[in-house]
């Protein structure tokens, strides 16, 4: 299990304590304490393992793509079902591990302000999480946080991914189709950016832009292996792709890395964004990528500033290219996958 996962495993328990004893500090009666900081980190252990994806992955994803008010009632039913499940492990726990309750029976009955409680609680997660979903867990992060309430300087590391043939899926298809087609597809892209530590900055169309701290992105190559992630989990529902859309999708990717200004602009909406020559770079990489026929194009820099490359992959030079805005041409590299065979695969947009 990934090292974020093993931390979340201790924060999730502590913080559903905190709401219990948020509870028992309003709520207040003789010999509840322990019990309702028991229940706390049961309920909160629950939710949240489920709100990040460690516990009904596949009914959590599903009922996200529902309309709000249809998600906020389907959540709420699951909350409810997770606060009774807690409640009764809470119960056990109390009575045979702690033996702080006489009565097991009695240590699983839940009082109805503790349910009510727990029921107004859950629906302020379902509206955080909500407008987290909404606006990107690291954007929301950091404009809760006010990180970059002023303009700040910093290094960052950017992915343009472009899904290939969405033209012609459009022309056979139909707006709309291609619509829930882009849409699934972003919706698989989510869980490899949160592994490699990145956020999803924005959609255009049908590319995705992506983006690390410096740190982060080079750190064991996160920002490439983020995109052959992305490759492998389009790949392992390949059956459902063709069934469904009659093809598994095929994507280029650019990466870039440099310095930008990043800072918070506008009233409504409100939003991060990044100022600097990377950004547009990075966008006519993509392009050098499609005219070279390469699927992952990285540039010289990048790949010089990542600690450790992953070994399952490994880049080609492609030398050095005039890309439009800028007065002096750029290193650029192919990056590759070993196959199993240890060759590099053949140069072909992913999914292909």
């Amino acid at each position: 299990m990934r090292r974020h996962h093993l931390w979340f495993l201790l924060i999730a328990p502590a913080i559903g304590a905190l709401a219990g004893l948020i509870y028992w500090s309003v709520f207040e009666q003789a010999g509840t304490f322990v019990g309702s900081l028991v229940r706390g980190a049961c309920v909160g252990s629950l939710i949240l393992f489920y709100e990040r994806g460690l516990l009904l992955p596949a009914w959590r994803n599903r009922i996200r793509r529902l309309a709000t008010p249809l998600f906020a009632g389907a959540t709420l039913v699951t909350y409810a079902s997770m606060i009774a499940a807690a409640n009764m492990a809470a119960g056990l726990a109390l009575h045979h591990g702690l033996g702080v309750m006489e009565s097991a029976r009695a240590a699983m009955v839940m009082t109805q302000s503790g349910f009510a409680y727990s029921i107004v609680a859950s629906l302020v997660v379902i509206l955080i999480f909500r407008i987290r979903d909404l606006i990107g867990p690291k954007v929301f992060s950091n404009l809760l946080l006010g990180l970059y309430h002023r303009p700040i300087r910093e290094e960052r590391v950017f992915l343009f991914l472009d899904i290939v043939g969405s033209t012609n899926f459009a022309e056979r298809n139909g707006d709309l189709a291609t619509q829930v087609w882009l849409g699934r597809i972003f919706d698989a892209l989510a869980a490899p950016v949160r592994r490699s530590g990145g956020a999803i900055d924005d959609y255009i169309g049908d590319m995705a832009l992506v983006t690390w701290t410096i740190g982060r992105g080079t750190h064991d190559g996160a920002c490439l292996r983020c995109v052959f992630d992305f490759a492998s989990v389009l790949a392992q529902d390949a059956a459902s792709w063709e069934a469904d859309h009659g093809a598994l999708p095929r994507f280029r990717a650019a990466l870039h890395c440099g310095p930008v200004v990043t800072a918070e602009i506008g009233l409504e909406p409100h939003k991060i964004t990044y100022f600097g020559d990377v950004v547009n770079t990075t966008a006519r990489l993509e392009a050098l990528s499609k005219a070279l026929d390469v699927p992952v194009i990285a540039s010289a820099n990048l790949i010089e500033r990542i600690d450790r490359l992953p070994a399952c992959l490994e880049v080609h030079d492609l030398g050095t290219h005039t890309v439009r805005g800028r007065n002096e041409a750029l290193s650029v590299v192919a990056v590759f996958e070993r196959s199993g065979n240890g060759e590099p695969e053949n140069v072909k947009p992913l999914g292909e």
